[in-house]
């Protein structure tokens, strides 16, 4: 396929302005985004992308929107947000995407945290749609913050005038992402123009991204991965990006595989518990003469890669075209831009099967050469271009290979803080490394992720991460997939932690049904038991949404388990 439009390169950092009118000028008939709602699908070429991005610039500068300037946008997947996100960075400001109320988040939560938000950040312009606005308004009501509603906006405007502006700097914010979280306030993390440019060049290298590829994504613009995998890059890199709500994916997740096989998608990327969903999810029916043979990279992204949700696709998508080749990996956070690593470019993925108790009492992650218990991990592989990554201990040394210590990494696209937080950023950067909190290990120069440094329970001495005993109880009949949370809590007369677990129930069934639970919870205890060396004193069972989430969707394991602490141990 001929392209005029180069991709965005290291030895030249620019603007994501600067490259945006590149893409104009030059290839303004191209079809660069196909939007799915539905039945509908709406094609949409460089051109008029800009042209609608430039009505939004115009409209926000009718409102006072000013270069610098912070706007939240929190508008529904779709159109609106895609230019309204590009809108304002023509005029300089700085667009963050919000999440939006959904079902799945507690209404009183989430306008607590958008009015702290909003407040401590001085948004300048909240723009969202008819549902959202009078309670925002209320919500928002003693802060100093203009509400827009998308509707009433007045489009106006020249793209070419905008276009020609160059309202920024390559140091400057180009936009903010937000932290995921849901308790406290969420960190914005400030990405210059100049770190976005050089993240695109240095993962578009690693990922051997060409003109060809066509990127397919349900992924929530208001995540590092979506934003980034699913908007930033293939708009800057001239990559047709095929795209729909994830809100949409979850109801009837087959229309993902389907927009694969009708658009010959090639990448696309998902979190760990979406290869579950996919496999057992979408009927064998509804994907009769499916071909997923043009997927040459699947990308398992942002938590930790489980063996068995690769087993269970591919073993469920083999039959209909889909390669174990494509099985790729890449560990990837929002202070980074987006990509730190990436595995199973062009090469197989690197299973590492380590001793349990080693692990688990040493710190150490040994290859086993006998018959203890194992457990097996996944690679994430080699650092991308410009990027340094290191393993360190408590006082922040290196450590030797196979030693699990924090990871700390250093690049050429690290945010430049967090916005207002300078407290927030010297906690967590020093001499330029920023520390993830991330825990892991180094073998081969290829890194292995365990989990989160603020997650890990201490049994005895043990170290347990709570992510492995979630996913021995995905299965267990009665509790709904995904849906538990497991965390320490302090046993002050044995000076040690106690393993607590929750789970919501299916549909149907009491949680205070005693008949109903008890088999739940000893199969529950039975799993632990078997597969670790551990035992839990606490199995919570709760009815369906009693568990927390974040913004991105994720159990909030912290959130739950002060949550726990306060309403079923009563302790303060």
């Amino acid at each position: 396929m001929s392209n005029p439009v180069p991709f965005t390169t290291k030895t030249s950092p620019t603007t994501l302005l600067e490259q945006a009118k590149w893409h104009y000028e030059a290839n303004a008939e191209q079809t660069i985004i196909v939007l799915i709602d539905g039945d509908n699908e709406q094609h949409v070429t460089y051109g008029e992308f800009f042209r609608r991005a430039s009505r939004y610039a115009s409209a926000m500068e009718n409102a006072g929107v000013k270069p610098g300037d912070l706007v939240a946008l929190i508008l529904q997947h779709g159109e609106d947000v895609l230019y309204s996100f590009w809108g304002a960075m023509l005029l300089g400001a700085v667009p963050s995407i919000f999440p939006f109320l959904s079902d799945k988040l507690d209404p009183a939560r989430y306008f607590d945290s958008i009015r702290k938000l909003v407040d401590h950040e001085n948004v300048r312009v909240v723009i969202t749609y008819d549902a959202l606005e009078n309670d925002l308004k209320s919500h928002l009501a003693n802060v100093d913050t203009t509400i827009i509603n998308k509707d009433t906006l007045q489009p106006g405007g020249d793209i070419n005038t905008y276009l020609s502006m160059n309202p920024a700097q390559p140091e400057d914010t180009a936009f903010l992402q937000h932290s995921s979280g849901s308790t406290g306030l969420q960190k914005g993390v400030m990405l210059s123009h100049r770190a976005v440019i050089n993240q695109i060049a240095s993962y578009s290298e690693a990922i051997h991204l060409s003109n060809d590829d066509v990127i397919v994504s349900w992924l929530p613009l208001y995540h590092d991965m979506g934003l980034i995998a699913g908007f930033i890059m293939p708009i800057l890199q001239g990559v047709k990006l095929v795209l729909m709500s994830p809100f949409q994916w979850v109801r009837d997740p087959k229309i993902l595989l389907h927009a694969i096989d009708h658009y010959n998608g090639t990448l696309c990327w998902l979190p760990n518990f979406a290869y579950n969903f996919l496999a057992t999810r979408v009927r064998e029916q509804d994907i009769e003469s499916l071909d997923l043979s043009t997927l040459r990279a699947l990308v398992n992204c942002s938590e930790p890669v489980m063996v068995d949700s690769h087993t269970v696709f591919l073993k469920r998508f083999a039959p209909y075209g889909f390669s174990e080749s494509a099985l790729t990996v890449c560990y990837a956070m929002a202070e980074n831009t987006f990509a730190v690593t990436q595995a199973g470019i062009g090469t197989p993925l690197t299973h590492d099967t380590v001793d349990r108790d080693a692990l688990m009492s040493q710190r150490q992650a040994k290859p086993n050469d006998g018959d203890s218990p194992t457990l097996t991990f996944v690679s994430n592989g080699k650092p991308v271009a410009d990027c340094v990554v290191r393993v360190v201990d408590e006082n922040q040394q290196d450590l030797p290979e196979r030693h699990v210590g924090e990871i700390a990494l250093k690049s050429t696209f690290m945010l430049s803080g967090y916005y207002k937080r300078p407290e927030a950023t010297d906690a967590v950067m020093q001499d330029g490394w920023y520390f993830t909190g991330d825990m892991g290990y180094l073998a081969n120069d290829e890194l292995y992720i365990t989990g989160r440094k603020k997650d890990l329970i201490i049994v005895g001495g043990k170290n347990v991460y709570p992510q492995d005993i979630e996913n021995l109880l995905n299965d267990i009949p009665g509790i709904h997939a995904g849906r538990t949370s497991a965390f320490g809590v302090m046993n002050d007369r044995l000076g040690t932690e106690d393993i607590a677990i929750i789970a919501e129930v299916e549909n149907g069934i009491d949680p205070k049904d005693r008949t109903a639970t008890a088999p739940i919870i000893k199969e529950v205890r039975a799993r632990i038991a078997k597969n670790t060396d551990v035992t839990a004193r606490y199995v919570h069972i709760v009815e369906p949404k009693w568990l927390v989430k974040t913004s991105s969707g994720k159990i909030a394991r912290s959130a739950n388990r002060d949550k726990y602490l306060k309403e079923v141990l009563k302790r303060n």
